[in-house]
């Protein structure tokens, strides 16, 4: 008898993963080659005795390897950013503010070390965001983040504004790079460089045309941020256990220390899964804002008030309360070779050492601290070698710096520490959690936080090194 059209026939999947040949699973189940490649490809159904014998052979349930289709629950979801129009697409979910959102697993997302599993596979988007003009003479950023090529405005906003534009000679709009044409700026370029304006269209989508002339307010930018995501409605098939997949926390934030929080809390609470989006500091606070996550991790100073995270938060949140929570401080500096060979041992040396760096995008903890450490010396930015060299983590500073390509960048101790490398210190960041009031009573949120009291989480963060986690858990703002 023929397998039915309707089962999920994952065997011959399922065998080459673990790397075995058809010949290899009938000796070990027992049966013969051709009734392996009988059921493989379809010619027909296997009884209940073989089922039971290919799910034994491969140490796997019966499930896993036929299944029907329409036993697959579907749910409706939201994607956290614009992906182009396809029938397919891998996502992570988790349920944030009693909706689903789906992560799209494509490019880095899709894979850490190795490839990250999907929870579902998203078959209808029903309307993508693909049309939105992009900056001229750039392509559509990697997180689908787009805006037009009109002056945008941030006056009034200045949370934002000192992202955008600090002090002096960093403002995006007065960037030199800004004024070049963006086709020669990346021309000559071993890294991938990217322009300001580019940076920009990542950060703010389609504030560029706002319908008023005064300042930018914080809940025009949130609305339009939330009416974005809004429209990239997908249609998601389940591949996991809707149970697990309602247990999941979401952090967005760039420091490692969330991993490994993470994994402890996992092993703490078995049925508690945290799904680790890797961002910087004002892209975790956007996706904040939009409801696309539970958690955003911080690292921003703000020199006039000499505070960390809380100014930022406070404006961006525009009247909507949440509560910021101590994870740790780390040392940030310059990431150097081994030994420092150059001698570097200010930001000045930069200059006077004709060092190339390597930098990070704008909304980066990491790229605001070298801008105000320049800016104190009254160094121009753009007389530095490779300010305009762009990576997006912290890891790719310190393989920049292993390989040669820089002669140093901003990262932090941990890092330095991890990659063999020498460090020289800069400032000393609080980095805060940033969780909205209405998620602390949901459980997954409940049974991460209580985690953070714990020593097998504290002995973790410990190992890492770099960091002085004697406050962590502790409420720092209540905003």
């Amino acid at each position: 008898m023929k397998l039915d059209v309707n089962l999920c026939n994952n065997l011959k999947s399922i065998r080459t993963r673990l790397g075995m040949s058809q010949q290899d699973l009938a000796n070990k189940a027992g049966v013969t080659r051709q009734s392996i490649g009988g059921v493989e490809s379809g010619q027909y159904a296997p009884s209940v005795a073989i089922s039971l014998r290919l799910a034994k052979a491969l140490g796997c349930p019966v499930k896993d390897l036929f299944c029907f289709e329409e036993d697959l629950p579907e749910v409706q979801a939201v994607l956290s950013k614009p992906v182009k129009s396809r029938q397919q697409l891998g996502v992570s979910l988790a349920r944030v503010g009693g909706k689903w959102i789906a992560y799209p697993l494509v490019g880095n997302d899709a894979f850490r070390i190795e490839m990250i599993p999907a929870d579902g596979e998203a078959v209808v988007v029903s309307h993508p965001v693909a049309g939105v003009p992009p900056v001229v003479g750039s392509d559509v950023s990697a997180s689908g983040s787009d805006v037009g090529s009109s002056p945008v405005r941030v006056d009034g906003f200045p949370g934002i504004s000192k992202l955008l534009h600090p002090p002096g000679e960093a403002g995006a709009m007065s960037h030199p790079v800004a004024k070049r044409n963006l086709s020669k700026a990346s021309s000559n370029s071993e890294l991938s460089k990217v322009s300001p304006v580019e940076e920009l269209a990542k950060g703010l989508r389609n504030i560029s045309k706002l319908p008023f002339s005064g300042g930018v307010k914080a809940e025009y930018l949130e609305g339009e941020l939330q009416n974005q995501t809004g429209r990239n409605k997908v249609v998601v098939r389940l591949l996991d256990d809707i149970d697990k997949l309602e247990n999941t926390v979401v952090i967005a934030g760039c420091t490692p220390m969330i991993s490994l929080w993470a994994r402890a809390a996992e092993r703490w609470h078995p049925q508690l899964r945290v799904h680790h989006i890797f961002a910087n500091s004002m892209t975790a606070l956007r996706s904040l804002c939009r409801g696309e996550i539970h958690i955003a991790g911080m690292h921003l100073y703000d020199p006039e008030t000499g505070e960390h995270n809380i100014p930022f938060v406070r404006e961006a949140l525009a009247g909507r309360s949440a509560v910021l929570i101590t994870l740790g401080v780390w040392e940030e500096g310059l990431l150097v070779p081994p030994g420092n060979p150059k001698g570097i041992k200010t930001v000045s040396d930069l200059v006077e050492l004709g060092i190339t760096i390597v930098n990070r995008e704008l909304g980066c903890g990491s790229r605001m601290l070298l801008e105000r450490k320049l800016q104190e010396e009254q160094i121009s930015l753009h007389t530095v070698k490779g300010f305009d060299y762009i990576v997006y983590n912290h890891q790719d500073v310190a393989l920049s710096v292993v390989s040669g390509i820089a002669d140093a960048g901003v990262s932090t101790a941990c890092v330095a520490a991890a990659f063999g490398l020498g460090f020289i210190p800069l400032h000393r960041s609080r980095y805060d959690l940033v969780i909205l009031k209405e998620y602390l009573e949901e459980t997954p949120v409940q049974e991460l936080l209580s985690t953070l009291g714990h020593r097998l989480v504290q002995s973790q963060l410990e190992v890492l090194g770099g960091y002085d986690i004697s406050n962590i858990g502790e409420v720092v703002a209540n905003i």
